[in-house]
């Protein structure tokens, strides 16, 4: 019978049949184009947004797609779902979603990673297995902290090894760095700094469909265009899962409970986290320095 898990080592066996390993390797396989654009931030860290604005940037703002998935491969499970990633694209330049590090992403084309804070990021990846992967309030988000945001700089999945690597990136000509929170912020410049990347002219009219089209209230109104239901269709098949209670991408942020919130203790230790995998390696005691750090490299280049 198909069922959630209900612990953190049930929930590892469920990750483990929803991707399959040959897949992913044909993902690391794959040679990209000089000008493909590959979207790679860490889970829930802003990947789904970079795919809307590219995407509507480069087709003047077309939803004819059934999940932005479709016209926006994930390279790591293409061949699951019988993607070709060598095909044709509806619009230049081709554009992939994935969430490799830069160790591990595919070679040869420019690449957009948005950063977030890892506090944020720990809950919305909770809120979005939750429900979905994991049965509600079975595994506590102290649980998923231990289990999955402490893993060390070596293990290539983590959130840790991920910034650090594309961090060691920010000087990269073919590398655009953001901050969700600076996407935020200021949205209309973030759209003129991914156009700019991605080499589209950019006019205010195409400016304001896709500055409309990748708000959180447009995205919201078409929310089954970005809640990955291909994909799932497949993983959920494999771990034996059944049908999601709710486990949108886009949502108007966590619900205000108790779960859903980090203990003191527990923030303190995401700082440690921090601490030793990002400061002292890079000289950045917190995220918020690493936000002003990459605002003064964006300054430079303009």
């Amino acid at each position: 019978m198909a069922r959630r898990a209900t612990s953190v080592e049930e929930l590892e066996v469920v990750l483990n049949h929803f991707f399959d390993e040959g897949s992913f390797q044909r993902g690391l396989a794959f040679k990209p184009r000089p000008d493909d654009i590959i979207i790679s931030p860490y889970a829930k860290c802003g990947t789904t947004w970079l795919q809307q604005i590219a995407h509507s940037l480069r087709t003047r703002g077309s939803m004819d797609f059934e999940e932005i998935t479709a016209v926006t491969p994930w390279i790591e499970i293409a061949h699951d779902l019988g993607w070709d990633l060598e095909a044709p694209q509806e619009a230049a330049p081709r554009v992939f979603k994935s969430h490799l590090s830069w160790d591990r992403v595919p070679k040869g084309a420019r690449y957009i990673c948005s950063f977030r804070d890892c506090e944020d990021a720990l809950i919305s990846f909770y809120r979005f297995f939750e429900g979905w992967m994991f049965e509600p309030g079975a595994i506590s988000l102290e649980e998923i902290l231990h289990w999955r945001w402490p893993r060390a700089e070596l293990d290539q999945k983590g959130y840790w090894f991920h910034l650090a690597s594309w961090w060691e990136q920010r000087r990269n000509p073919d590398v655009l760095l953001l901050c969700y929170e600076d996407m935020k912020a200021d949205l209309p410049g973030t759209v003129r700094r991914v156009a700019r990347f991605m080499g589209i002219p950019l006019d205010q009219e195409l400016l304001e469909i896709v500055v409309r089209q990748s708000s959180l209230d447009f995205m919201l109104a078409h929310r089954r265009q970005f809640d990955s239901h291909l994909e799932r269709e497949v993983g959920d098949r494999r771990a034996g899962l059944p049908p999601a209670i709710d486990s949108d991408k886009v949502t108007p942020g966590a619900a205000d409970r108790a779960r859903y919130r980090l203990a003191p203790a527990l923030k303190d230790r995401l700082q440690r986290y921090w601490q030793e995998q990002i400061g002292a390696r890079f000289g950045l005691p917190d995220y918020d320095s690493l936000r002003r750090a990459l605002r003064e490299l964006h300054s430079q280049d303009n």
